[in-house]
């Protein structure tokens, strides 16, 4: 980390958790970010769903809610970014205050609920973004709408011509009785409107669905069920936790999704099984606490194609998008791995007997 950086860091986290992420986000607009622009070999290059990626490592959703500094993102080193949530109009989320840092742990509690400007805006800075890096959109829905596997279909509709992935959200804990909708009946209902409008567009464009960690074994075999019947390109694996399990933190018990390093372990338990159940027909992008190379190669040994991190740069800034790549290239290299493909899976043994 350079000490610029350094310095940074130190003085967000003296500062109010929601401030200091809206300041980060106008330092990179601004500039003031040192960035590596971008990065990649031949043995970090992959493809995920038909999107090639220079590398595995992606900018999970929550960090720009609403694609204001893509650009500078995408100087960041990342593979690919996914911005949003978005829903189909504007609103505030939950009641301040809705992110906790929870530095004993080195992790994160939020509970935003889907706070955003609205799939219009989104979608007008999604069309003017520069060229680069793949970027997809986080589709989410409104707290009041009386339809709400319809918004994300509304969502998908409206921005679709501008993303080149979008992922269905419907694992976030903080609106209310969104979870609901990972039920069986209720999420295969929700995927077909999804799929109809991804089918009337004029692009093909790949859909995700993001999966909760807190799902039991007969949860997860109907999720890999519904998925592969579904018609969709992929699955994340996973959104935040509503565990408290193991924290040290006075603030543990905040309310809200728990995000960060307590969230490794299970998070990649879930995507081996889910690899298990899927058994290669999707791809799976493993999210979770990582915030090193040893943990995104876990996850890709553990059945990732791709990885995504968000709370981990609270902690270690931009700058472990690098490192993270670095240690990765050396650990494949290390493996006699020539390419990430070859990797997949190739621990996830390992985790099923955790």
């Amino acid at each position: 980390m350079k000490t610029i950086e350094r310095i940074g860091l130190a003085a967000l986290h003296r500062m109010d958790p929601e401030l200091a992420h809206g300041l980060s986000l106008k330092a990179l607009q601004m500039g003031l970010v040192p960035l590596p622009g971008p990065i990649g070999c031949a043995r970090l290059e992959c493809e995920v769903a038909g999107l090639k990626l220079q590398n595995p490592l992606g900018l999970a959703a929550g960090y720009d809610k609403n694609a204001v500094a893509l650009g500078a993102l995408m100087r960041a080193g990342f593979g690919f970014l996914e911005v949003g949530a978005a829903t189909p109009r504007p609103q505030p989320g939950n009641p301040k205050p809705r992110l906790w840092r929870l530095t004993e742990d080195r992790a994160v509690i939020n509970r935003f609920g889907f706070n955003n400007e609205g799939v219009e805006a989104i979608a007008r800075r999604l069309a003017a973004r520069p060229a680069g890096v793949p970027v997809g959109l986080n589709l989410g829905a409104n707290k009041d709408s009386a339809d709400r596997a319809a918004d994300f279909a509304t969502v998908l509709r409206i921005a679709g011509p501008h993303v080149d992935f979008a992922t269905v959200n419907v694992s976030s804990p903080n609106t209310e009785k969104l979870r609901d909708l990972q039920g069986k009946e209720a999420l295969s209902a929700l995927l077909a409107g999804v799929i109809a409008v991804r089918d009337g567009l004029e692009r093909r464009v790949p859909v995700f669905l993001k999966i909760a960690p807190d799902l039991g074994p007969a949860e997860l075999e109907q999720i890999a069920e519904v998925a592969l019947n579904s018609g969709i390109d992929a699955i994340v694996a996973t959104n935040t936790t509503l565990s408290r399990e193991g924290l040290s933190s006075p603030l543990r018990n905040q309310p809200g999704g728990l995000s960060g390093a307590p969230l490794f372990v299970h998070s990649t338990r879930v995507l081996a099984r889910l690899s298990q159940l899927t058994a290669g027909r999707l791809p799976l992008i493993g999210v979770g606490g990582v915030a090193t190379a040893d943990q995104a190669y876990e996850k890709i040994r553990a059945g990732a194609s791709a990885v995504q991190l968000y709370s981990s740069m609270v902690y270690g800034g931009l700058s472990i998008v690098p490192e993270i790549l670095r240690g990765l290239d050396a650990l494949m290299t290390r493996d006699g791995f020539t390419s990430v493909a070859e990797a997949v899976g190739t621990g996830r043994e390992r985790w099923l007997k955790g």
